[in-house]
């Protein structure tokens, strides 16, 4: 993996002496004075995953303690599609899939909608040992919790992502939700969180009830509905998103779907990788 682009003055200091370096570079974390172009010198190594969590660190808590940072990862093909045949893994790649556990591994809870854990089959996310002590460091439990966003808790109950989790499953939904899906969630031991005062969720809410739970460290997998909304409702502070060297044509969705927001929001390329083609952005609200 090589970094075309170099990380921003905080994270090169939370990556300092990990990340590769360029030969002959003069900047931190192998970037040229003139921030431009700088790579691993060519070596093609696959990075630790040490490297990739302290490129993708979380910011630092403030002194009166963490505010809630909420982070999106997504895939594009060339051509804006975020799926192929309904999924994202036709388009995905093993770099992207070691960033995508990366991510998951430095987060608090994974936000997911309802139809994406249809769709991709979510599981419990996992713990992982690379990842452990970091973890316990950070003052968070042995892995992520998924958070399942829906209005009508139309979910199979005895799936392994409720039967099993290592930490239990959440749902965030709206007051309006059915009862008895509450009730028969709540007996499967996933926790309801009522984050919106109709049937929906509205996003800066469910940010803040996630919060108050201790989860400040927030990812969202999508898909692009819920992207869509996070986006239209100006919460979303971070955007990870893997550009796939590929093109599908037809009608699949883009990364976020939905109402176009009234002035496009601008963000900031924190850093930029690549690895066999693929490119792997990180970029900041401005």
């Amino acid at each position: 993996m090589r970094r075309l682009f170099p990380v921003t003055e905080e994270t090169a200091a939370q990556a300092s002496g990990e990340a590769p370096q360029a030969d002959g570079a003069g900047g931190p974390g192998g970037a040229t004075e003139e921030g431009r172009a700088a790579t691993d010198g060519g070596t093609g190594r696959e990075w630790s995953l040490a490297e990739l969590a302290a490129a993708y660190a979380y910011p630092e808590a403030a002194a009166e303690g963490r505010e809630p940072w909420l982070r999106a990862n997504m895939v594009s093909t060339l051509d804006g599609a975020a799926q192929h045949d309904g999924r994202s893994q036709p388009i995905s790649c093993p770099a992207d899939m070691r960033i995508f556990g990366v991510l998951r591994a430095l987060a608090d809870v994974v936000i997911v909608g309802a139809e994406t854990v249809r769709q991709e089959g979510y599981r419990p996310a996992r713990a992982r040992a690379e990842f452990a002590a970091v973890r316990e460091a950070a003052g968070q439990g042995p892995a992520p919790a998924i958070a399942i966003v829906t209005a009508s808790l139309d979910l199979d109950f005895s799936l392994p992502l409720f039967t099993s989790p290592l930490v239990p499953t959440l749902i965030l939904t709206g007051a309006a939700a059915p009862a008895d899906r509450i009730a028969a969630a709540e007996e499967a031991g996933t926790r309801v969180v009522i984050a919106g005062e109709g049937a929906g969720v509205d996003p800066a809410r469910a940010v803040r009830a996630l919060a108050a739970l201790g989860h400040t460290r927030l990812l969202t997998e999508g898909g692009p509905r819920l992207l869509g909304q996070v986006i239209a409702a100006g919460v979303l502070d971070e955007m990870c998103v893997t550009l796939a060297p590929m093109l599908t044509a037809g009608d699949a969705q883009r990364i976020a779907g939905g109402p176009a927001v009234a002035v496009p929001r601008r963000f900031e390329l924190v850093s930029l990788l690549e690895e066999a083609g693929f490119l792997f952005g990180r970029y900041r609200r401005s």
